[in-house]
């Protein structure tokens, strides 16, 4: 197994993509936690960029203990000095120095030739080793530069000092293909290559990212740069969970490992999230909200029966507790049955087909229906053995200006006989309930009525509780409860079935 370093810029390139700047201690708390995480070397940062860079690459310099703490440097004298006060607390550190190597660069940006840029590799790489032990180097957009020439430069980086070359794609552009021949040539042409560690860097802007670093492996790179939920630069950097886990996973086939501790990908991607507000969209690979959940019922059923049937990762390998059966309008009876059974609710088959008809009215008209939703829904409505009225339609008419009035219709369930009937009141509620009396003729007094959102989500069930006392003030006091997607409805709902336990104790 080839062990792979993993290099961490979540801090520095990462941190770099609009919207996700942090603080100082923003950064040492995520710091920390990239320790747990045991990455092999964390890029704290671009200490000339700003005083608020320098703290805190210092800072973390000073405090976090473990991996190797590098900071970025242009090849400029300035940049590289302050690298070094920056990072002179660390046990381990670092000092990574670029230069542009594309002749696009050179010529626009630079306006230097490819010798004064190798004189300046030199010099540069040279005086980084005054200040680190352990020095890397970059050759910027060497995807797209002419190999010869990068080949010269990788060969006098490590002449001066570098421990480690760097191969980034720097906008994304290069193929898995293409990008195995410019490795292999490196492999082949730089003289010294073998002194040094190969590393790549690869951007996301044609979602290749991680197939791109997935291929520099295969070709003898041994070093990934990535950054946690792949954020970066325009659309982002390698993630860093997807190329561990891609590597964990199928290690049979990459021969590969890394020393990170997978448990701690899910949290430490929940932490970027909460120090930058931004979440990952619900179907990123490893980390999306999505990745480990299922809802359709072919899928549920399999996962339920063997998990290997749809899942080559556990979700707990990567720090979740289990996986998710998402409980929707694609769900099937296996996976519905399985969920009330591990809720507690004990039912014959009858009972669950009953409930599963209620579940999938239910799930038409929500996205995701969830525990609190079942307990509501099964709780709620199958308690009576045998109905004595249904509720078949209504109709509410309320408003400032107007006379609250209720229009229902009800059946009779023994004589099978349906009654529309009419009833106004001190709001839409009573109403609603002087209409089912004067359908049923089973006038009930209110004694209590409770309604609550099942769940926070907006399109939540309404849990509806009523006491109601039938037969006169010496009658009984019964219970109905209903759930609903609509407050109205699950409120008629409560008091029919406080009706028909009524009608069964009597």
């Amino acid at each position: 197994m080839a062990k792979i370093v993993i290099f961490d810029t979540t801090l520095r390139d990462g941190e770099q993509a609009p919207g996700y700047s942090m603080n100082v201690d923003e950064k040492l708390q995520l710091a920390y936690q990239l320790a747990v995480l045991k990455v092999d070397v964390i890029e704290a940062g671009f200490p000339i960029s700003s005083e608020g860079d320098f703290k805190a690459v210092n800072n973390i310099a000073k405090k976090v203990k473990g991996p190797v703490i590098c900071g970025l440097a242009r090849m400029l004298e300035p940049d590289i000095v302050s690298a070094g006060k920056a990072l002179k607390p660390a046990g381990k550190r670092r000092i990574h120095v670029f230069v542009s190597s594309s002749d696009i660069h050179l010529k626009y940006q630079m306006k230097k030739s490819r010798r004064q840029v190798i004189e300046m590799t030199k010099k540069g790489v040279k005086l980084a080793c005054s200040f680190a032990k352990d020095v890397e180097f970059s050759a910027m957009d060497a995807t797209r530069s002419d190999p010869a020439f990068l080949h010269d430069l990788f060969s006098e980086a490590i002449e001066a000092g570098a421990g480690t070359i760097n191969v980034p794609d720097t906008v994304g552009y290069t193929i898995p293909e293409e990008f195995a021949v410019l490795l292999d040539g490196i492999m082949a042409n730089v003289h010294n290559v073998k002194r040094s560690v190969v590393s790549v860097h690869c951007h996301n802007d044609l979602g290749l990212a991680v197939s791109n670093a997935i291929t520099a492996i295969q070709h003898g790179a041994r070093q990934i740069e990535c950054a946690i939920n792949g954020i970066g630069e325009r659309a982002g950097n390698t993630s860093l969970e997807e190329v561990v886990m891609a590597i964990k996973t199928r290690k049979d086939f990459l021969k590969s490992s890394t020393g990170v501790k997978t448990a701690e990908i899910s949290k430490t991607s929940k932490l970027l999230t909460a120090i930058t507000g931004i979440g990952v969209q619900p179907n990123k690979a490893i980390v999306g909200e999505n990745a480990f959940a299922h809802e359709s019922g072919i899928h549920q059923d399999g996962v339920l029966k063997k998990r290997e049937t749809f899942e080559i990762m556990t979700a707990r390998s990567i720090g979740l507790k289990k996986n998710r059966i998402v409980l929707g309008k694609h769900s099937g009876r296996h996976a519905f049955g399985v969920r009330l059974s591990g809720l507690g609710f004990k039912l014959n088959k009858d009972q669950l087909n009953k409930a599963f008809e209620r579940f999938k009215q239910l799930a038409d008209r929500k996205k995701e229906v969830f525990d609190e939703d079942l307990g509501a829904l099964v709780g709620t409505e199958i308690p009576v053995r045998s109905d004595a009225y249904k509720l078949l339609s209504f109709t509410v008419v309320t408003g400032s200006d107007e006379e609250p009035s209720a229009t229902v219709k009800v059946k009779d369930i023994g004589k099978g006989v349906e009654t529309k009937r009419t009833g106004s009141g001190d709001g839409a509620i009573d109403a609603l309930y002087n209409a089912i009396g004067r359908a049923t003729k089973e006038k009930g007094m209110l004694l209590n009525y409770i309604a609550k959102a099942t769940t926070p989500d907006k399109d939540a069930m309404s849990e509806v509780t009523v006491q109601v006392r039938f037969g006169g003030r010496q009658g009984p006091t019964v219970r109905g409860r209903a759930a609903s997607t609509d407050t109205v409805e699950a409120s008629a709902k409560a008091y029919i079935n406080a009706l028909n336990r009524y009608v069964e104790e009597k």
